[in-house]
């Protein structure tokens, strides 16, 4: 065997739930084949890189083996090699401050210590801190 269906292997190696799940992304455009939209009947050989968008991430894979059906996860990691760059790190935000419902409008006191939480104390006077 030298080849197998796009929509199979997707299946086949688990980075599809279902085999119509599977169709469906090739149908959308989610699924490409050496960076070619890929059709599900589109045949897959070793070392052929498929860029699949499942689940709201880009993932990038290199074929190492050709799998018909669905085995195991240990097994299903042989056939494939991931070359996802890995995620850029989170940024961290402060924390957004909420005041009680019904407490009114802040104060010009309550502003200035709103502004030094959120890290914007450019409104702040030399002796205000």
């Amino acid at each position: 065997m030298t080849s197998v269906r796009v929509d199979s292997w997707v299946w086949a190696v688990r980075l599809a739930k279902t085999r119509s799940q599977a169709t469906a992304a090739c149908r959308a455009g989610h699924v490409r084949v050496n960076d070619a939209p890929a059709k599900a009947s589109q045949p897959v050989r070793i070392g052929d890189i498929v860029r699949t968008r499942l689940h709201s991430m880009e993932r990038i894979y290199r074929v190492t083996g050709l799998a018909t059906r669905r085995g195991s996860a240990t097994e299903a990691a042989t056939n494939f090699e991931d070359l996802t760059p890995p995620a850029p790190p989170r940024v961290e935000r402060p924390m957004t401050v909420y005041r009680d419902p019904g407490a009114g409008r802040p104060t010009k006191r309550d502003r200035r210590e709103l502004e030094k939480l959120r890290g914007r104390d450019a409104f702040l006077r030399p002796g205000d801190e």
